[in-house]
C-alpha cells in the first residue's frame, strides 16, 4: 500500500474546487510533487467517491464533475490553529463587529474538533486572550475597511466623510491601499477635495461609499513607503512615552482609546503615545493627579516646568 499524505490529498480537492480545472504539470508544481504521485492523490480522491474527471492530452487536466456539490470544508490540525490564530488576531484589529463574528466562528469550528485538538485551540483562546487585555487600537467599522478595500481592488473612487477635531469634510477619494500600522488603519490615495495623495485613518471616516466612477493608480506607487514619510514629515510630532502610578483600569477610563496606548509594566501603567503638541498633552498628564515618571522625550520636562512657573506666577499675584 502506498502512503497517501492526507493534507496533500486533500489539498488536490481544494485547488480543483478553486480551480476549475488544472492540468497534472499545475498540480504538481503547485504541491512540489511529481506527475506520478499528483496521479495517485486523485485516485485516492475518486476511491473516496469525489468525481474528478480526467482528461488527456496537451490541454487535459482535471476537473471536479460540473453540478458536484463538495462536502463540507475539511482542515488539518495545523491549518485550524492557523485559522483560529487567525480569527484571534482579529480580535485585535479594532473592527468595531470583530468580536461576536469572531466567537460565533470559534464556536463553530470548536465544535467539530476532536478533544485533543479542542484543548489546543482553547491554550491558545487564553494566551491571546490575556494579550488582548492591552489592546487599545480604536475602532473602526469592518464595513469601511471592507468598502474601502474593494475598492482600491477594483479601482473605483469612493465619495468619503472624514471627521478632524476641527472640522467634517466630505471628498471623492481614490483609495490606492489599506494598511494597518502601529494599531491604527489608514488608507492611502489621491483626494479630488485636496488635489493631492493624502492619508486618512479609518477610525475618523464616518462614512463611505462606492461609486461607479473609476481611477486608475499611479505606476510603481508605494502606499506604505509613503504613509510613512509622511508621518515623519509631519512638524512638530513628538513620540511620548510617560510611566504612570494608577491602577490599569482606571488609566483606561480616563484616557481615550484613540488618544495612548496602555500596558502594564510592573506597578506602573506604561503610556505611549505621539502628540503633535506636548503643551496640550503635558496639561492632560496634569489632568491624571498621579505620579508619573517622564522617559520621553525630554522636551516634556521642560513643558511640566513650564506650566509648574505659569501656576506659581497665578498663585503668587496680589
Amino acid at each position: 500500500m502506498v502512503y497517501q499524505p492526507t493534507s496533500r490529498v486533500l489539498t488536490v480537492l481544494e485547488l480543483l474546487q478553486t480551480y476549475g480545472q488544472l492540468k497534472s504539470t499545475e498540480i504538481a508544481g503547485r504541491l512540489e510533487v511529481d506527475a506520478r504521485t499528483v496521479r495517485r492523490y486523485v485516485t485516492t480522491l475518486q476511491d473516496m467517491g469525489i468525481p474528478i474527471e480526467s482528461e488527456a492530452g496537451r490541454y487535459g487536466g482535471y476537473a471536479l464533475r460540473p453540478g458536484y456539490k463538495l462536502p463540507p470544508l475539511m482542515f488539518s490540525d495545523d491549518e485550524v490553529l492557523v485559522l483560529t490564530l487567525g480569527l484571534l488576531m482579529a480580535r485585535r484589529s479594532g473592527l468595531t463587529d470583530a468580536g461576536i463574528a469572531v466567537e460565533s466562528a470559534l464556536a463553530k469550528i470548536e465544535r467539530v474538533l476532536p478533544y485533543g485538538l479542542q484543548e489546543r485551540l482553547r491554550a491558545l483562546q487564553d494566551a491571546i486572550l490575556n494579550d488582548n487585555e492591552t489592546n487599545q487600537a480604536p475602532s473602526v467599522s469592518s464595513q469601511t475597511i471592507a468598502t474601502l478595500s474593494v475598492a482600491s481592488q477594483q479601482k473605483r473612487q469612493v465619495r468619503l466623510r472624514y471627521a478632524t477635531p476641527e472640522k467634517t469634510t466630505e471628498r471623492v477619494f481614490d483609495p490606492y491601499a489599506v494598511i494597518r500600522h502601529d494599531d491604527h488603519w489608514y488608507t492611502v490615495g489621491y483626494c479630488h477635495l485636496r488635489e493631492g495623495i493624502r492619508v486618512f485613518r479609518l477610525d475618523r471616516v464616518e462614512m463611505v461609499n462606492l461609486l461607479t466612477t473609476t481611477f486608475t493608480a499611479p505606476d510603481d506607487f508605494d502606499a506604505l513607503e509613503y504613509m510613512l514619510d509622511s508621518f515623519g514629515a509631519i512638524p512638530d510630532r513628538w513620540e511620548i512615552d510617560v510611566l504612570l502610578s494608577m491602577p490599569i483600569e482606571e488609566a483606561r477610563r480616563r484616557i481615550p482609546h484613540p488618544l495612548a496606548t496602555l500596558t502594564e509594566e510592573g506597578e506602573y501603567v506604561r503610556l505611549h503615545a505621539i502628540m503633535p503638541d506636548l503643551h496640550d498633552f503635558a496639561r492632560t498628564l496634569i489632568a491624571l493627579g498621579c505620579p508619573m515618571k517622564i522617559l520621553n522625550p525630554p522636551e516634556l520636562r521642560e513643558v511640566f516646568l513650564q506650566i509648574a512657573d505659569e501656576i506659581r506666577q497665578i498663585a503668587t499675584e496680589n
